[in-house]
């Protein structure tokens, strides 16, 4: 049996993904790397995380994403299992992410982790 550790191919934020029917194919809608805002606590209406994963081992797995200001203050926002066929799978994961607050400007810190194995930090920038 083959050992992985799950990888990240892609991880973006958009409006929307469109998948075409006939191909399979994905489609991103109005991809952005930051949000700008004029009052603060901004609330973001509605977003799509998306992310490809490989080297997942067959069966089922958990993904949590969690944000925050700082370490301290990380909110789980996403909980959830996906299944995989085997570690030569590319998965795509499409999450919906509504009514997100934001308390004030800063770079709020994003960690993804599949089966409470951290893949991924990174951040996200919040202006005015």
């Amino acid at each position: 049996m083959m050992n992985t550790k799950p990888q990240v191919l892609c991880w973006l934020m958009c409006d929307g993904v469109h998948i075409d029917p006939a191909t399979g194919k994905h489609t991103l809608l109005g991809v952005f790397s930051a949000i700008r805002g004029r009052q603060f606590p901004l609330t973001h209406p509605f977003m799509i995380w998306f992310l490809t994963l490989s080297d997942v081992p067959a069966g089922k797995h958990k993904i949590r994403i969690s944000l925050g200001l700082d370490h301290s203050s990380m909110n789980v926002l996403l909980d959830r299992e996906f299944d995989s066929q085997g570690p030569l799978q590319r998965i795509n994961l499409i999450n919906d992410v509504r009514n997100l607050t934001f308390p004030a400007v800063g770079d709020y810190s994003i960690v993804i982790e599949v089966n409470e194995e951290p893949l991924l930090a990174t951040t996200l920038t919040v202006a005015s």
